[in-house]
């Protein structure tokens, strides 16, 4: 059964997008089975992974608020990971869902039908609190969330720490904090090593020791449509990716075992 994981900040630019395509090609490379949703209009996280947005037959907004339930706008993407697309058709499934039944819950109906399919279901969620993210966290079992280690990241982050504790409170009791990503990380600036000590203060374990730096192959990689480790599998930024993928992994085995092992 897959464990999805969201990837959200409602602060953008932090390298959400770029962390879950990267992430899921990354899993990919473990031989995990992975499928991506692109839940964000933009549907930066479809064109990242060398799938043309503007020539969808149907996408993800289709499977939300339409009766795409064979999922028939899944497709296979070369870095080897399933990916549920989307463009701007996906910015009207805001206004749509507002008007159905347990409108919160649409993407999870459609999670619980493929989730024995997989070993990771990742979700590339909007840079916002809208009905699409709460769709996300309320379909997930955790949340990943990327962020630079500046000031306005930490402010950013309370709120969004707040956010999680009230879907966690009524909707989703099984949510957890999956951890904290820096991302874009400049060793050589102070006050991104300042903040990230207090990140590691504040938040321990829950902070993932994988750290990703900035990188022009990373920068460079969705202009051609491709996860890092397909464009520069030895860069700096596929490397690290790859640790994220491997930590990742580790702490579920190490859950597991947790879980399994009485008290």
């Amino acid at each position: 059964m897959a464990k999805v994981i969201a990837i959200t900040n409602q602060k953008g630019g932090v390298g959400k997008t770029t962390t879950s395509v990267n992430l899921a090609a990354s899993l990919v490379a473990t031989k995990r089975k992975v499928m991506l949703l692109d839940l964000d209009p933009q549907g930066n996280a479809t064109t990242g992974s060398g799938v043309d947005k503007n020539n969808l037959d149907s996408s993800i907004y289709d499977v939300l608020v339409g009766d795409d339930e064979t999922l028939s706008c899944r497709v296979s993407t070369n870095a080897g990971f399933d990916l549920l697309p989307a463009n701007g058709d996906l910015t009207a499934a805001e206004v749509v869902l507002l008007e159905l039944e347990n409108k919160e819950f649409r993407l999870k109906n459609v999670i619980d039908r493929i989730r024995n399919d997989y070993d990771y279901l990742i979700i590339d969620c909007p840079p916002s609190l809208n009905m699409l993210t709460v769709n996300a966290l309320v379909g997930s079992d955790s949340v990943m969330i990327p962020m630079q280690c500046e000031y306005y990241a930490l402010e950013g982050l309370a709120a969004l720490l707040g956010t999680i504790e009230k879907i966690k409170i009524s909707l989703n009791p099984e949510l957890e904090i999956d951890g904290l990503l820096r991302t874009m990380f400049d060793p050589r600036n102070s006050l991104s090593n300042d903040v990230s000590r207090h990140l590691i203060e504040r938040f321990k374990s829950k902070v993932y020791r994988t750290i990703i730096p900035r990188n022009v192959r990373l920068a460079e990689a969705p202009s051609h449509g491709m996860p890092v480790l397909e464009y520069d599998r030895r860069s700096r930024g596929a490397v690290c990716y790859l640790a994220l993928a491997g930590e990742l992994i580790r702490r579920a085995e190490q859950e597991a075992k947790e879980v399994a092992t009485p008290a």
